[in-house]
C-alpha cells in the first residue's frame, strides 16, 4: 500500500515532536490554477499545526527550522508550500 505525503509527514512528526496535539492539511486543492502545473489535486501545499513539549524554551524561528529541516526531503521532492504553526504546551494558539 502506497502512503500519502500528508501520512508520511505525520509519521516524521510524531517520532520527531512527540506532539499532544497535531493535524497535518492538505491545502493544495485551495491553491488550484495558482501556476500552469497546479491543478489542486495531490499533495503540494500542506499546514502543519503542532504542539509539543520539545518547542518549549525555543524561539518561533528555531521551531520552524527544525520541523523545515526534518521535512527537507519532502520540500527537495516536489512539495511547494509548507505552512507551519508550532506552539509549545500552554500556548495560545488560533486553531
Amino acid at each position: 500500500m502506497e502512503t500519502t505525503l500528508q501520512s508520511r509527514i505525520e509519521k516524521k512528526l510524531n517520532e520527531a515532536f512527540a506532539p499532544e496535539r497535531l493535524a497535518v492539511i492538505n491545502e493544495s486543492h485551495l491553491h488550484a490554477g495558482h501556476q500552469p502545473d497546479m491543478t489542486g489535486t495531490g499533495e503540494t501545499h500542506i499546514r502543519v499545526r503542532i504542539v509539543s513539549a520539545k518547542f518549549t524554551g525555543m524561539t518561533r524561528l528555531a521551531r520552524h527550522r527544525a520541523i523545515t529541516e526534518l521535512l527537507k526531503p519532502e520540500l527537495d521532492a516536489g512539495l511547494h508550500a509548507l505552512a507551519v504553526e508550532p506552539a509549545a504546551p500552554g500556548e495560545a494558539v488560533r486553531w
